[in-house]
């Protein structure tokens, strides 16, 4: 994409799905301290190096358009933060994280098909790339369901 006109749609559409990832990590890293659960802490663990993983190619995919990451929103961060430590400290058990993890995952992939929509114009390969992330949501509630 180096050295080629990129029009805005895919620059916002990957700014979205950085921000998406990095919202995921860490809301899958707040979870993964409370669980006990070895199965489920392994879901957890592959998902978020899923994420990671995914994140590092958007990053590098914004870095060669000269474009800066994009976080979460301070207020949608904090919000997100205090509402899964509120819940985990009330009932912290298996089914309450793949509950909060299972929410989680159904908000970014809602929040990714209407970004997804609304940039329309956004390149193949961002498209894709935000597909692959939707998919990996949906994976992950998948292998959540027997947690819940």
């Amino acid at each position: 994409m180096s050295g080629q006109a990129v029009n805005g749609d895919t620059v916002s559409l990957l700014k979205e799905c950085d921000s998406g990832c990095k919202m995921a990590t860490d809301s899958i890293e707040q979870i993964g301290q409370f669980v006990n659960n070895q199965e489920l802490s392994e879901v957890i663990a592959k998902y978020n190096h899923d994420h990671i993983a995914l994140g590092e190619e958007i990053h590098q995919m914004l870095n060669d358009l000269g474009e800066p990451e994009q976080d979460p929103g301070v207020m949608a961060k904090a919000f997100a933060w205090m509402t899964s430590q509120i819940k985990m400290m009330v009932k912290g058990d298996t089914h309450q994280a793949a509950s909060i993890l299972t929410d989680g995952c159904n908000m970014g992939i809602k929040s990714l098909n209407e970004y997804r929509n609304e940039y329309r114009d956004a390149d193949e390969k961002t498209t894709r790339l935000c597909d692959k992330l939707i998919k990996m949501e949906k994976n992950f509630m998948g292998d959540l369901e027997q947690f819940l």
